[in-house]
């Protein structure tokens, strides 16, 4: 490598989705729409959970954690992406760079695992279901969650901090749309060895181990929704799986993708395209799947929106 293009930088220039102008006021106007689409449906979702005295259980209560990190992916990605469609300086400063990575990895890493402690409790909820409130206690769901946040922000340091001692890049140019770790380690001028070896075995434990538990306990879900007897069980206990089950596959899928599949060769663009659904699109889609296929958040909905016409039906 020619030390000589090797310069400390104090600003990166993010290059976004596309440098064709004719697209930029489309882009911006489609993420736009996304972005307000994900805000009112995970930050609805999350005031829905907290007004409705019947959704104060443990489920909807990793629902609301997985609306609230889905809320903070967009907003940590999404404003930044926008600003800079409409500018001609798409810098961001090294700090902000690595603020940026850093809550986004914390947030990916806690997506992962809480997906993976959802399914252990849909596993409870309908293999032991007279136990289910007892063993998912409050104090258990609480702890859940917070290992959920440690590790995520634990792995964040990780990477955060190997990143901070890489000391000099051949450019500041960053082909993507935001601060992620591949885009800056592809520019470093040191030897980076050590950071993807990190990276791709973090990566890689975190995905096998929570994929492990998520497939173990919907095994378990399937041999016990198979001895059902009653079709009836049977059809309501997949339809409380299926919207948890679709999120698992899209969201596991792009991520798997993306971090943990070695030497892959796909093209700067298709991993632009694949990040920007596991970052954007899926934050948008998981409050209108669990809303759209669980019906006690649309009646939960439809009893705070009309409360009156709610209690006459009720008493009817």
């Amino acid at each position: 490598m020619d030390k000589e293009n090797c310069t400390m930088v104090t600003e990166f220039i993010l290059l976004g989705l596309s440098d064709i102008p004719e697209l930029r006021i489309f882009l911006f106007l489609l993420f736009l729409l996304i972005y307000g689409v994900t805000v009112l449906g995970n930050l609805g979702m999350i005031a829905v959970i907290q007004v409705s005295s019947q959704l104060h259980t443990p489920m909807y209560f990793f629902l609301s954690h997985l609306s609230f990190v889905d809320f903070c992916y967009s907003t940590i990605i999404v404003p930044k992406m926008l600003d800079n469609m409409l500018k001609k300086d798409k810098a961001i400063s090294f700090v902000g760079c690595t603020v940026q990575f850093y809550l986004f990895c914390t947030c990916l890493v806690t997506e992962v695992i809480l997906l993976a402690v959802m399914a252990y409790d849909r596993f409870v909820a309908i293999c032991k279901p007279l136990l289910y409130m007892v063993i998912m206690s409050q104090k258990l769901c609480v702890e859940l969650v917070s290992g959920c946040y440690l590790c995520g922000t634990v792995c964040s340091l990780i990477h955060t901090c190997l990143t901070l001692e890489i000391l000099s890049y051949r450019s500041n140019v960053v082909n993507h749309f935001f601060c992620d770790i591949s885009p800056l380690l592809s520019l470093a001028c040191s030897d980076v060895s050590v950071n993807e070896l990190l990276l791709y075995i973090l990566a890689t434990f975190n995905e096998i181990s929570t994929i492990v538990v998520i497939l173990t306990s919907y095994l378990f879900i399937l041999i016990t929704i198979l001895r059902m007897r009653s079709a009836e069980g049977r059809r309501k206990a997949f339809s409380t799986c299926a919207s948890h089950l679709t999120a698992i596959v899209i969201f596991h899928g792009t991520v798997l993708f993306i971090y943990c599949w070695p030497n892959s060769g796909n093209s700067v663009d298709t991993d632009k395209i694949a990040t920007v659904f596991y970052t954007i699109v899926i934050p948008m889609l998981n409050p209108l799947i669990y809303s759209l296929r669980n019906k006690d958040v649309k009646e939960a909905i439809r009893k705070k929106m009309d409360p009156k016409i709610f209690s006459k039906r009720t008493l009817s």
